[in-house]
């Protein structure tokens, strides 16, 4: 029986509604002084004509949309308060709200009575060039419930400015205020929708998702707002389905199918965003619980909220919905509207007509069989009837299927108006519906503010009142799925606002469900992306050396500070790099300086010894106190000198170092030229080469001028290019601190001019090399040149090719070696001779010794005069040669020259010239 009544009812009611002329059009309408309009998809589709051709009639509708029918509801319900308030001073207002049955066509129908003059009884649209004074049927207009509807409506409305005030239209489009310059709404739009669901998608770790949309303005700006968000935040889009935006078209179901299969194939989405109506959302649901699907599915405000969708049967299996809603007020007084509805007169309410007729077709059903028949109209899978169940719902089924969000942005819209309608009525009587305008209307609209659960909210620049969201969650709780608020998502901050740490823990929960293209590459890797076009799926490579990631799914290595930091391959962090040079505490350092410690204690002893055999022969022939002295603390400063090359370098020790080193040597080595040219004068026998020598032997100018020039050069070289600190980055993991010469032309013209010095000197021992057994000083002079060259050659390709902490050592080896090396062959034969041959350390002994010497060569060679003894001081000459010699002050001794005596060929000297040259020799030395 139930099975026949159902599409008999369906014919009886397409018969009942049909449109024969415009007052049948009107679904719910109430008179008053002001008429507000009102545009609700009641029904989700419009039927469509079978017979052939098609003729311009308007068409009845089919699938009752409960949802929205509760809208209307709101809307009614809003404008008795009013009325039954003081809020207008008298003024009542009316309503003519009209189904749009999701239909642009049927809505633009609806759009044109608006637009018809008031009173007019042909519901006649005058055309006029200027609406100023037009007074149309209605001031304002509630409505639409879709956008795309909206968009079209708001267009028309806009030839007479009429305010257009719509609680569900989110298009991002409609905040355009040059194409809808007539357009309000009491939600925020898409934008912060969107930019909501980006937010989450980010926070739950996911990037790789799929997105189902209506293939209609709202569904195509959605998706285009949410592909600017994602991409913004680096979340990719595996995948985009447009399904048909109505069911009535022929490849729905094909199309619902194949994004069903497009869902299942991509195993990696676990995410799916979903931009459609309720019916669509219904169908696909429906579809993907068949083919076991599992996912997680963010809901748009359209369907967030909706109970016919949540109570499906196994609608569980499908995962988890979260869902944003817009903000609820408190709606407890339209609850007990709904309780009372039966009391409420049917005659004017065509949409309160039809769901009593379908309430006493379907009630015996249950739950999701109920909304089915309701929605459907000819639903005959039917269970069986529960009485307890039927009481229940037929008292309950309205309140039940409430959404807050929309019914409170309904009553929100409806209140504005009147608001608006109250700052235009305090000088005139509104009574009169020529009172004002609907344009002047729309004037005060702008800056109306309406005060909403304590706080005042107002329409800005776009239109749009800048509302919250609600996070819904799905959550079957007690066996049933439930709808409640996770969360609240500030728009204006951007962030999500949790009431408790439960709901908090729902949230982060959703942080357990994987939906990346590749897996999250951990810190020390980075992201390389693949040939695919999403930059959301890569591969995870390790970070280079010298570069580091620290987060999850960097896009690139942070490169470290080559200069002071290092990282190996695959890392998390730079690590300083170690700073090295040659320190105190190292093995090598304190041998070195042991060494250097042992070379000042020798040059302390031997000037002990010296100061305690001051007036032995041996410390006189080596130049006497005064010169030893000078010679002993330069190889002091030599050693000391070594010093400034250890520990960390400064300015001052890498400035210090050279410059003492090299004044230091210099005045060593300037002191024993002295020394060699004396001895070579003492016992030289070519007279040319005596006088030159005499010529050249001048002590102090002499170390001066040598001294002098050394010194000029370090100063032009710490002046014009100083040595400096110098940080050495050429090991890897290291920065090896040292000095930087400033100039290495400058430190070889210092060495080499050492070098010079040495060589001249080195000559002049060399040519008295073959001095008295006992006296061979210029002997180990020759040898501590050797010493030095021979380092010093050795050290210029080490220098050269040697890098790190121990280069200042290899300076310092150098140095400790020839120091050491001129050190020992100048003064440990001498100390020797004191310490452990006294008997040879006699004036006897050295006469004995220079007048042997003498002998041998005094028939080989000509006698030139030599220098007589400071006691011998009262002898006088006649000084005929071009050069004189001086007092030396240096070792004591004066000089006289004596005139030459020729020596003739092929004869020796008299027994008594040799005596004579004896003393002359000794004195000399």
């Amino acid at each position: 029986f139930v099975i026949f009544l159902i599409p008999c009812f369906v014919i009886i009611t397409n018969i009942a509604f049909s449109c024969h002329n415009a007052d049948d059009f009107v679904g719910a309408s109430s008179p008053g002084d002001i008429i507000i309009g009102g545009l609700f998809a009641v029904h989700s589709e419009m039927l469509h004509p079978e017979e052939d051709p098609i003729k311009p009639v308007i068409q009845n509708c089919a699938g009752f949309e409960i949802q929205v029918f509760l809208q209307t509801l709101a809307m009614i319900h809003a404008i008795e308060t009013i009325n039954n308030s003081t809020l207008l001073s008298g003024v009542t207002l009316g309503y003519e709200i009209y189904d749009t049955c999701a239909e642009v066509t049927k809505a633009m129908a609806s759009a044109l009575r608006f637009l018809s003059k008031f009173n007019s009884s042909e519901d006649a649209v005058e055309f006029k060039c200027n609406y100023s004074d037009y007074i149309p049927r209605v001031k304002a207009v509630t409505g639409a419930s879709y956008s795309e509807v909206s968009m079209a409506v708001s267009r028309l409305l806009a030839l007479q400015l009429i305010p257009q005030v719509s609680p569900a239209s989110s298009a991002e489009i409609l905040s355009d205020k040059i194409r809808f310059p007539s357009f309000f709404r009491t939600i925020p739009s898409d934008f912060h929708q969107t930019r909501a669901m980006t937010r989450l998608i980010c926070e739950s770790g996911w990037n790789w998702i799929g997105v189902i949309a209506t293939d209609d303005d709202n569904g195509r700006f959605a998706l285009e707002s949410f592909g600017v968000q994602a991409m913004a935040n680096n979340v990719c889009i595996a995948f985009k389905e447009m399904l048909p935006a109505y069911l009535s078209d022929s490849t729905f179901h094909t199309k619902v199918d194949y994004a069903i299969e497009k869902i299942v194939k991509e195993t990696r989405v676990n995410v799916i965003v979903v931009f459609m109506r309720q019916f669509h959302v219904l169908k696909l649901f429906k579809k993907a619980i068949e083919r076991n699907v599992n996912k997680i599915w963010i809901a748009s405000d359209n369907w967030s909220a909706a109970v016919k969708i949540s109570t499906i049967p196994n609608i569980r299996q499908l995962g988890t919905v979260v869902g944003f809603g817009f903000k609820s007020g408190d709606v407890s007084s339209f609850h007990d509207f709904l309780r009372n509805l039966h009391e409420k007169p049917t005659e004017n309410n065509k949409f309160l007509r039809e769901y009593i007729m379908l309430l006493s077709i379907c009630a015996h059903l249950e739950y999701h069989d109920f909304q089915t028949c309701i929605a459907n109209q000819s639903q005959d899978d039917l269970l069986e009837n529960d009485a307890s169940k039927l009481q229940m719902w037929r008292d309950d089924f309205l309140n039940a299927n409430v959404e807050p969000g929309f019914i409170h942005s309904t009553i929100l819209a409806v209140y504005a108006i009147a608001h608006a309608i109250k700052g235009q009525c305090k000088d005139r009587d509104c009574k009169d519906p020529s009172a004002f305008t609907p344009w002047e209307l729309l004037e005060e609209l702008k800056k109306v503010i309406v005060i909403d659960d304590g706080k005042e909210v107002k329409f800005d620049s776009n239109g749009d009142m800048s509302t919250s969201y609600d996070v819904l969650l799905w959550k079957e709780i007690d066996g049933h799925m439930e709808i409640i608020t996770m969360a609240e998502y500030d728009a204006e901050r951007g962030g999500f606002i949790f009431e408790d740490e439960e709901k908090k823990k729902d949230f982060l929960a959703l942080k357990k469900v994987q939906s990346t293209c590749s897996q999250h590459c951990r810190p020390g890797q980075v992201k390389k992306v693949t040939e695919s076009p999403h930059t959301c799926c890569y591969e995870c490579v390790y970070c280079p050396e010298n570069h580091y990631s620290n987060q999850t799914d960097m896009d690139y290595c942070s490169r470290c500070n080559n200069k002071t930091y290092w990282a190996p391959i695959n890392s998390t962090t730079c690590y300083r790099k170690t700073v090295y040079f040659l320190a105190w505490t190292d093995w090598f350092a304190i041998f070195l300086l042991l060494l250097s410690a042992f070379g000042v204690v020798l040059v302390l002893s031997i000037c002990v010894i010296f100061t305690k055999n001051l007036n032995t022969p041996v410390v006189k022939a080596s130049g006497g106190l005064t010169v030893c002295y000078i010679i002993l603390f330069s190889h002091f400063l030599i050693f000391l000198s070594t010093v400034f090359f250890i520990d960390v370098p400064t300015e001052f020790k890498c400035k210090t170092r050279q410059a003492l080193f090299g004044i230091s040597f210099t005045l060593c080595i300037s002191c024993i030229l002295i020394k060699s040219l004396k001895i070579l004068l003492a016992f030289s026998f070519d007279p040319k080469l005596q006088n030159f020598l005499k010529c050249m032997y001048k002590p102090i100018p002499t170390v001066v001028t040598c001294t002098g020039i050394q010194v000029i050069i370090c100063t032009f070289w710490l002046i014009f290019r100083t040595p400096f600190v110098n940080q050495n980055f050429s090991i890897p993991r290291a920065i090896i601190l040292e000095c930087n010469e400033g100039s290495i032309v400058a430190f070889g013209i210092m060495l080499g001019y050492i070098a010079a010095l040495a060589f001249i000197c080195f000559i002049f021992a060399f040519k008295g090399r073959k001095l008295p057994e006992n006296y061979n000083e210029a002997k180990f002079i020759t040898f501590g040149m050797l010493i030095y060259f021979i380092a010093w050659i050795v050290f210029i390709p080490v220098y050269a090719t040697t890098f790190g902490k121990y280069l200042p050592a290899v300076e310092i080896i150098v140095v400790l070696i020839s120091n050491y090396g001129i050190l020992c062959c100048t003064f440990l034969p001498k100390c020797y001779i004191i310490l452990y041959k006294q008997e040879t350390n006699t004036k006897s002994a050295f006469l004995k010794m220079v007048y042997t010497y003498s002998s041998k060569s005094a028939g080989s060679v000509a006698v030139s005069q030599v220098s007589l003894d400071s006691k011998s001081s009262s002898l006088q000459a006649t000084i005929t040669e071009p050069c004189k010699t001086e007092n030396d002050p240096m070792n004591g001794n004066f000089h006289f020259p004596v005139p030459r005596q020729p020596l003739i060929k092929g004869k020796g000297l008299p027994k008594n010239a040799a005596r004579t040259m004896v003393r002359k020799r000794v004195s000399s030395i």
